[in-house]
């Protein structure tokens, strides 16, 4: 028995469930080219993520004998980029003379294309990728959308893996524009988040933010890419420091991320960002966000920073900044983090300023670790400005006084938030009255239905009484 023996026969089987596979998926291809139906396409790519672990040269070659002649040229140009070493197993070549579709070709070398990516074999995936990109460039076919868009990704996947990404802006500039042209929304959708991606790898967010700007997202993408959109669009706003906006636009990107073990290093990412915001936006998040299994190792540095922003604790938040340097910038949160300095200040200070009554500036210094005294006066002088705290600071005597509490019933306070609640509660009311007045009509026209068709029955009922009549009279006559 030679040594491949063995091997051969459980390859071969798997072969063909693999191929019966495959042979479902491209059905739904051509069901989706004989009505016209993208849906068709997206579930056969989506079936082909269970075939993914199981792809090899040998299979993908047992896989082209089932879907392609022997002189088929597409089948001809993909297997030049697979390994050719390995023999092809035992699977009958079709024989049928019939023009294989467009898709089917495509929808094979996306089968290629992942399998080397699983490989690591980036140059030969890279030119697999742009071979079929330009192959979809020369078509127009709407059936081909979802394809398009994934052969794009890895496009965009591949030349980042070989450190070549401003190669192929233009010519994804270009694919976008052709792509909102066509109303073709799988791929505007992906294109768009391969450029956002592609400017903030280099920083470019002036571009990214102008892209933005002059580009519209389609509301019916996915939940996926419209994740990816949100988290690109909360990073920009961080950048511009429009900390609000982009808080939002994470927290939507974390609602529509998928929550499974899949999308952990995307959920780990958006929390990253969405943590680092809202601190700057002077909020604490919750605690339970650093509990959750997915997180809770990615997120320790994190935590570090949160609890000594929240206790104002400048020591703390220098050593965990130290300690952890490497993960914030290969997190692309350490600019981002190094804003927080101020925040952690502004604490220390409101925590001193509910501590003491009266402190020297000096003290301040050493508290907050400060360099001079000169800094602790202007850094008090500006919190008291803000609104931070409520002192007095003498610069003649070196000391901040805080001013006694005073009784909050004694300010328009309780007004206020009273009036915010009978505003809102007012505005709840009106919401329901508006609400009521569709029912009240859809019953006017049910009504009104109900009456016609009682009419119609009456009208049908002396219609059979009337033929009932005739049929009596005929009887009588015969």
């Amino acid at each position: 028995m030679s040594p491949d023996g063995p091997a051969t026969a459980p390859d071969a089987v798997a072969a063909t469930f693999i191929v019966a596979d495959v042979k479902q998926n491209v059905s739904l291809l051509e069901r989706a080219v004989s009505f016209a139906e993208p849906r068709f396409a997206i579930r056969a790519i989506r079936a082909s993520s269970s075939l993914r672990p199981n792809l090899s040269p040998s299979v993908l070659s047992a896989v082209a004998n089932s879907l392609f002649p022997k002189d088929n040229a597409f089948r001809t140009k993909i297997s030049c980029y697979l390994s050719s070493d390995v023999m092809a197993l035992d699977v009958p070549v079709a024989e049928d003379s019939r023009n294989v579709l467009p898709e089917v070709e495509v929808y094979f070398g996306f089968l290629s294309l992942l399998y080397l990516h699983d490989s690591a074999s980036q140059t030969k995936g890279l030119a697999l990728a742009t071979d079929l990109v330009d192959y979809i460039q020369t078509l127009n076919r709407r059936t081909m959308d979802p394809l398009a868009a994934k052969i794009f990704f890895y496009y965009e996947r591949f030349h980042e893996a070989v450190g070549r990404l401003t190669e192929i802006r233009p010519k994804l500039l270009a694919a976008q524009r052709t792509a909102a042209l066509r109303h073709d929304e799988e791929s505007q959708a992906m294109l768009l988040n391969l450029l956002l991606r592609n400017y903030l790898h280099f920083n470019l967010c002036d571009q990214a933010d102008k892209l933005v700007s002059k580009s519209v997202f389609p509301e019916n993408a996915g939940n996926s890419q419209s994740a990816r959109y949100y988290f690109y669009l909360g990073r920009i706003k961080a950048i511009q420091l429009d900390y609000t906006a982009s808080h939002r636009d994470l927290m939507q990107a974390i609602r529509k991320a998928p929550k499974n073990f899949k999308s952990a290093g995307f959920q780990q990412a958006v929390h990253k960002l969405a943590i680092i915001v809202q601190l700057l936006t002077g909020e604490i998040p919750e605690r339970n966000i650093f509990k959750q299994p997915l997180l809770m190792d990615a997120l320790r540095p994190y935590l570090s920073i949160t609890q000594a922003v929240r206790v104002g604790d400048l020591v703390k938040f220098q050593d965990t900044l130290a300690r952890h340097i490497e993960t914030f910038l290969v997190d692309k949160t350490y600019t981002l983090i190094l804003r927080l300095r101020h925040n952690v200040i502004k604490t220390g200070i409101r925590m001193i300023s509910l501590a003491y009554s009266k402190i020297s500036l000096r003290d301040i210094c050493m508290k907050l670790q400060l360099d001079s005294e000169e800094d602790a006066e202007y850094i008090v002088g500006k919190a008291i400005r803000d609104g931070v705290i409520d002192a007095v600071s003498d610069h003649e005597q070196g000391f901040m006084k805080s001013k006694e509490n005073p009784d909050i019933y004694s300010t328009s306070e309780p007004q206020n938030a009273f009036h915010n609640r009978i505003t809102f509660c007012l505005n709840i009311h009106n919401d329901s009255v508006k609400a009521l007045r569709f029912p009240h009509s859809q019953r006017k026209e049910n009504n009104l239905t109900d009456a016609i068709r009682e009419e119609e029955r009456l009208i049908a009922g002396e219609i059979a009484e009337a033929n009932l009549d005739d049929d009596d009279d005929e009887m009588g006559e015969f």
